[in-house]
């Protein structure tokens, strides 16, 4: 079944012209006109799309007030959001992208970035979920669990060790796109040397998987690993990831950046602070991430 997509602006002539072209990349589009007639159609049917395309300034509700509903609301949390805008005011940006939008597009934008941005979200928010859903399947008491190291050096391991984690951790909804996220980033970002340029190529090309599977068989590639260290306490539960990369400048990728706003990738590090941990914190050059998460009682 292909994703159904809302599409939210009350311009008819960008609304019907975005249907056009995303019905010819094999979508099931809706349209809405605002934000009230957008949120009425999703309170009548909560589960009828995968990903909503938002205008920002609409009358009777706005993009920013509709964004705002869905997170709030447990039926629409993970639906994802790509909020669309015709100006580049930063501090309306940034307080989207706190809000919980997904990417930002400039109207209009070209059809190639536009099918790149849906097509990238969706394919995350589908990873994610098949993700939950293998939570809860091992068998290994892992609540019993004090202490351990693993290495891993490809994104399948990276998906056994963020399962494990999260497992671990005791909130493994809450947790489990952040570890996922940081062992990915030790693994492309770290090992690999695949710089944030490279990266937005590569994701706009959909070449990203091709050139990690090429690096991991390249030397001096092939020979380095990321390291996972946990440690449990009653208090606690802290997991350390290192990498033998050369480390980056981590800080400008902690918070929510307007700059990156319209990037293909670059919001997970803030993402994963914001949701996932009670604390995350680069150390040295950047190649070793320290998370924590407080152990629920009982």
């Amino acid at each position: 079944m292909n994703e159904r997509l809302l599409i939210v602006d009350d311009d008819d002539f960008m609304r019907s012209f975005t249907e056009d072209l995303l019905r010819e990349a094999d979508y099931q589009v809706s349209a809405a006109e605002d934000g009230l007639d957008a949120w009425q159609r999703l309170e009548e049917q909560p589960g009828s799309f995968d990903l909503i395309l938002l205008d920002w300034q609409m009358p009777r509700m706005d993009g920013m007030e509709l964004l705002q509903r869905l997170k709030a609301d447990s039926r629409f949390r993970e639906l994802p959001v790509v909020m669309l805008t015709g100006h580049d005011r930063q501090q309306e940006i940034a307080a989207g992208l706190a809000a919980g939008a997904y990417y930002y597009l400039t109207k209009p934008s070209p059809g190639n970035v536009l099918r790149c941005v849906i097509q990238n979200a969706l394919r995350d928010i589908r990873q994610k979920r098949e993700l939950r859903n293998l939570i809860g399947q091992k068998t290994m008491a892992l609540h019993l669990l004090r202490g351990a190291e693993f290495q891993l050096q490809t994104l399948p391991e990276a998906e056994k060790i963020a399962l494990l984690l999260a497992e671990v951790s005791q909130q493994p909804e809450r947790t489990i796109g952040g570890y996922s996220e940081l062992l990915i980033n030790a693994i492309e970002h770290g090992n690999l040397g695949i710089t944030y340029a490279e990266k937005s190529q590569l994701v706009l090309n959909s070449l990203w998987h091709e050139e990690v599977s090429t690096r991991l068989q390249r030397s001096p590639y092939r020979e380095r690993y990321v390291t996972v260290r946990l440690e449990k306490s009653s208090a606690a539960f802290t997991v350390t990831i290192i990498d033998q990369g050369n480390g980056f400048d981590w800080q400008p990728y902690l918070a929510f950046s307007p700059e990156r706003a319209f990037d293909l990738h670059g919001r997970g590090v803030a993402m994963s602070k914001a949701a996932s941990f009670d604390s995350l914190e680069y150390q040295g050059n950047g190649n070793t991430v320290v998370t924590r998460v407080t152990m629920k009682e009982g």
